[in-house]
C-alpha cells in the first residue's frame, strides 16, 4: 500500500489501481489528488472531476479523522464504451448502527460538520456502503462521465502481500456469448513472475472462446504453460438452469451462500493450471436469486461468516467482496476475493 504526497499519476493507477494506508491528512490529499490525475487521463468532463474531488476527499478524510486501519483503493473501471473511477474505502472502525442517520447532513461523530456521507452520495453516480457497529465500514463509489452503466452481477478485489508493489492475484468477468462467467487466480508464489503468470491467465480467460468451465479450464492450462503456472478456478453463473457451473484446479475456494441455507463449497482439484494436473472436471451447483458465488485464493482465510454482517448479501457484489477481503484477507499473502451473484 502507498500513501504520503504524489508527484504524479502513480505506475498501474490505470491498471489494478493503488491501494492507499489512510491514516492521517496529508495521505487524504494524496488520495484526492491522484483521484483528479486519474480522472483527467480517463478524459472525465470537467464538472465530473471536481465532483470526483469531493467523494475521494471526503472517502479519505471520513478514514483519517474516524477509522481504524483505513484503507483505499482508487482505481479505472470501464463498460458501456466508457471509462470511470471507483473508490473502496475499508476500515475496522466503530462502525454505524444507524447508517440512514450517519447520511444525514450534520451527524458527526468527531465534531465536524458532518457532511461527508452526504456529500458522497450526492456527488457519485453510484455508491454503496455497509456498516456493522463494532466491526467497520465498506464504502464504494463510482464517478461516471455520463449515466451510470447497468449494475454489475461480478465484482474482484485483489491486494499484494505486504511489501511488494503487485498482486500474483487476480480475477477477471466476462460474458461470452451469453455464458455469464467469472475466473479467480492465484499466481504460484509472489512478486512480479506471479503477477505475470495470472495476468496472463486474464488475457487467456477473456479471449478464450465461448464455451463450457471445464473447457475454458483446460484452455488455460495449456496456455500458462510459459508462465510459472497458477492456481485457476472459472465458474459460470446460468439464471435459466439455475446453477452454477464450476472448474477449478489448485488451491482457489469456490463457495455458494445463501442468505437462509448453508454454505455449499465448491470442488477444486490438485493441480498447478500450466504444469501439473490429473483431471480437469466440472461440477454443478444449485443456486437461488438470493445467493452469491464467492470465490477466492488462499490469501483469504474461511473463518468469514455472513451471519455477521446483517444485510450484507443484498448488497453490491463489490462491497461484499471488499468486507471478505477486509476481514478474511491475510497480510502474509497475496489476496483475491471475487463476488458473482445470478444476473
Amino acid at each position: 500500500m502507498s500513501g504520503g504526497a504524489v508527484a504524479s499519476l502513480p505506475e498501474g493507477l490505470l491498471d489494478g489501481g493503488v491501494w492507499f494506508r489512510v491514516e492521517a491528512a496529508p495521505t487524504a490529499s494524496s488520495v484526492r489528488r491522484s483521484a483528479e490525475r486519474l480522472a483527467v487521463e480517463l478524459g472525465l468532463p470537467e464538472r465530473r472531476v471536481a465532483d470526483l474531488s469531493i467523494v475521494a476527499a471526503e472517502a479519505a478524510g471520513n478514514l483519517a479523522k474516524h477509522a481504524d486501519q483505513g484503507v483505499l483503493l482508487l482505481r479505472a473501471v470501464r463498460a458501456s464504451g466508457q471509462a470511470g473511477v471507483e473508490i473502496v474505502a475499508l476500515d475496522s472502525g466503530p462502525g454505524m448502527a444507524d447508517l440512514a442517520h450517519s447520511f444525514g447532513d450534520g451527524h458527526s461523530t468527531a465534531g465536524t460538520l458532518g457532511i461527508g456521507l452526504g456529500a458522497i452520495t450526492r456527488q457519485a453516480t453510484w455508491c454503496d456502503i455497509h456498516s456493522v457497529a463494532g466491526r467497520g465500514t465498506v464504502l464504494t463509489a463510482q464517478i461516471w462521465p455520463a449515466d451510470a452503466p447497468a449494475p454489475v452481477w461480478a465484482a474482484g478485489l485483489t491486494r499484494p502481500l505486504t511489501g511488494e508493489p503487485v498482486s500474483g492475484d487476480a480475477y477477471a468477468i466476462r460474458d461470452a456469448d451469453g455464458r455469464r462467467q467469472v475466473m479467480m487466480c492465484d499466481g504460484l508464489g509472489h512478486g512480479g513472475l506471479a503477477a505475470a503468470a495470472a495476468h496472463e491467465a486474464v488475457r487467456v480467460f477473456t479471449d478464450a472462446p465461448a464455451a463450457p468451465p471445464a473447457a475454458v479450464l483446460e484452455l488455460l492450462h495449456r496456455k500458462l504453460s510459459h508462465t510459472r503456472g497458477a492456481a485457476l478456478a472459472v465458474a459460470e453463473l446460468d439464471p435459466d438452469a439455475g446453477l452454477v457451473r464450476y472448474a477449478g484446479l489448485g488451491n482457489i475456494s469456490g463457495t455458494v451462500i445463501s442468505p437462509l441455507g448453508p454454505r455449499r463449497g465448491m470442488v477444486s482439484l490438485p493441480g498447478i493450471a500450466g504444469h501439473q494436473r490429473r483431471q480437469i472436471r466440472e461440477y454443478d451447483y444449485p443456486i437461488t436469486p438470493d445467493a452469491i458465488v464467492l470465490m477466492h485464493s488462499d490469501g483469504v482465510v474461511d473463518r468469514w461468516n455472513p451471519t455477521d454482517y446483517p444485510g450484507l448479501l443484498t448488497h453490491s457484489p463489490l462491497v461484499i467482496a471488499a468486507t471478505v477481503l477486509r476481514d478474511a484477507g491475510v497480510r502474509r499473502d497475496d489476496a483475491g476475493v471475487l463476488v458473482a451473484r445470478l444476473p
